[in-house]
This record gives structure tokens, sequence and C-alpha cells, in this order.
């Protein structure tokens, strides 16, 4: 384990660290600024008149009262060009935050209704990831999400469509209304995807119990838990966590915002690192809540008195939980020994 001196100033340490985000979902990122920009371009008219005004909207009080506000958001995505600019302004910010590698979560439902190619949509999206390997030397995965709250058939549909995008897809995962729509709804749907070789995650146990935590490891298959905050109810499931080496991709601010819990020093961050769990931070849907990954580490750290040694074991978490390969979590995660180890001359 690498100690830092006291005297280092943690809020620096957080920003030149490397790590990796592998929570945040593309559309997420849409900046007020960038959505009237594309709204613009495309010639649609916007509910809300100012980028003041639509800031001013982001006042949620649940999952579902952002939601609403995510896909009126999303509607102005319609042209390759759409795609790749809100995913090129995403890795400008990565590039500023030091993030080194991102699995980012896309929506082709959000898109397909609205009559938008799978083609239009992955393809906008993955050269822009191509073009930030290239120019920004930033390595990603793209992980397709379905929506909980559509169909089983719906989710299937989209499956089938996705294959002939397979080589730009790593994994499948699930995301939305929680509360209500189980894992185990989607079973078949991860069966087939899975014997399509695709790996898999799924939100659960952010507003949901920890009953949709164990579903979604006994019956989804997953690799990782998005969010998990609530398996701290459960002792075993704890324990289960543990013993699999289940990661968990916390979002911070994304709780606060939408009121997991009703204040910062309440989150459980701590407590899921002090339990042995391999937990992560990440950004959710950065755009609406307030930071990218900095903030979330920064905020965090200061509400619950995160240690030197909670900052690396959070950043180390970060590229161990990632689908790298071993050789490519391990030169990270050495990058992130020799930040630690210059900081603490």
């Amino acid at each position: 384990m690498y100690n830092v001196e006291d005297n280092i100033e943690i809020e620096s340490l957080i920003k030149d660290i490397p790590k990796a985000e592998l929570h945040l979902h593309i559309e997420g990122t849409l900046e007020p600024e960038l959505l009237f920009k594309i709204a613009n371009r495309n010639k649609i008219k916007l509910k809300h008149n100012s980028i003041e005004d639509l800031k001013n909207a982001y006042d949620f009080h649940n999952l579902q009262s952002f939601l609403d506000i995510y896909y009126e958001g999303a509607d102005v995505l319609i042209h390759e060009e759409d795609f790749y600019d809100i995913t090129w302004a995403y890795l400008k910010k990565c590039k500023e935050e030091n993030v080194l590698h991102t699995e980012i979560f896309f929506d082709p439902q959000t898109h397909i209704e609205r009559n938008i190619s799978f083609s239009t949509i992955v393809n906008g999206i993955y050269q822009a990831l191509k073009d930030g390997k290239k120019q920004l030397n930033i390595s990603s995965y793209l992980i397709m999400c379905f929506l909980r709250h559509l169909s089983a058939e719906s989710a299937m549909d989209i499956l089938e469509q996705s294959l002939p995008f397979k080589d730009k897809i790593i994994a499948v995962g699930l995301d939305s209304s929680e509360v209500g729509n189980p894992p185990s709804k989607f079973k078949e749907v991860f069966k087939k995807a899975i014997s399509y070789d695709y790996l898999a995650v799924a939100h659960a146990g952010e507003e949901g119990p920890p009953e949709y935590i164990w579903e979604a490891l006994d019956v989804l298959k997953v690799l990782r838990i998005d969010h998990g905050i609530r398996c701290l109810e459960d002792k075993l499931l704890v324990q289960e966590l543990v013993k699999r080496q289940i990661p968990l991709t916390v979002c911070p601010l994304s709780n606060i915002k939408l009121k997991v819990f009703n204040e910062f020093k309440e989150h459980n961050l701590k407590q899921l690192l002090n339990a042995g769990l391999i937990a992560t931070v990440n950004s959710d849907d950065p755009a609406y809540f307030g930071g990218y990954i900095n903030e979330n580490f920064i905020q965090a750290q200061k509400a619950l008195n995160l240690t030197t040694e909670n900052i690396y074991t959070l950043a180390k978490n970060s590229f161990n939980a990632s689908f790298l390969s071993k050789e490519e979590k391990e030169f990270f995660i050495e990058k992130l020994k020799a930040k630690i180890a210059m900081k603490s001359l």
C-alpha cells in the first residue's frame, strides 16, 4: 500500500491521479450549452427558453423526475454528428480530469423509439471513441443498456439489432426506472446476450431493494453492479459480493441529487470500502448532477473524511473493476502508483 504524507493537498492528489470511469451515461453528459447548440442545428424547439432556465429545471426529487428531463434532452440527438459531439465533449473532459480509461453506457431504445437508426447512434459514438484513443490517448469500451421500464421483448429486439455492431460493443447493461422493474424481468434477454459473448452489468440497489442485487447476480449473471449502495442492508449479500469480488460502480453526486441520501455526510461510500467491497467512484449523468468524476471524488472526500489511502484504493479499484485485460490493468495501476509516489516526495 502506498501511504501519502499528511501534508499533501488531497484535492490536488485527486485531480492528478489517473483513474477509470465505469458508470457514465453518454446521454447524461449533454451539457445545457451543447444541448442548445445541437437543438438549434437540428431546428428543434426546446421547452426551456434559455440555458439558465434549463439549469433551473435540474432540481430533482427522485430518479423519475430526473429521467423525465433526461429523455427530453436526448430528443435533440438525431444525426451521427450529434452523437459524436456529445461523446467528444465527454472525452475532452476525461483528458482534463486524468481519466485514462472509460466504459460508456448508451441507451439505443431512447433513440430508436424516435426513428433514429442503430447505426447512426453507434457509429457516431464509436468514431469519437476511436478519435479519443488516437488524439487524447484515452482507452474506452461501449456498453449497451436496456431500458428496464420498457418490455423484455423490446430489449430482445434491441439485442438482435446490435449484433451487426458487436465489434463496437463489449457488454450489455440495465438502467432507467428501477422500482417495479426487477432484473429478473430481463432474464432471457441477458441469457441470450451472454450466449452472444457480451459481458453483463446491471443497475441494482440504488432505489431498488437488496433483492434486486441478488437477482442481478444470480439471474442475470452480471460481472459488476452499477450503484449497489443498498447492499449494506443485507449482510449475506455483502459477504457474497466480497467473496465473488463483484465491483460496485458508486455515483455519489447522483445519489445526493436524486435524494437517495438526504445529505452527503449520510452517504455510505466509506462504509462500502470498510466492508471490503470493490467500490469505485463515477459521475453517472454529470451534466445533470453537478460534477464529473473529480468533483465526485472531491465532495465525497470532504463530506466523508476520506483518507489518502481511501482515494488510492478507489482509483485502484476503478482499474481492477474495468473490463481491461490483466496486463492493461497492471499498466494503469503502475501509473497510479508512480503518481502517488511522486506526490509523496
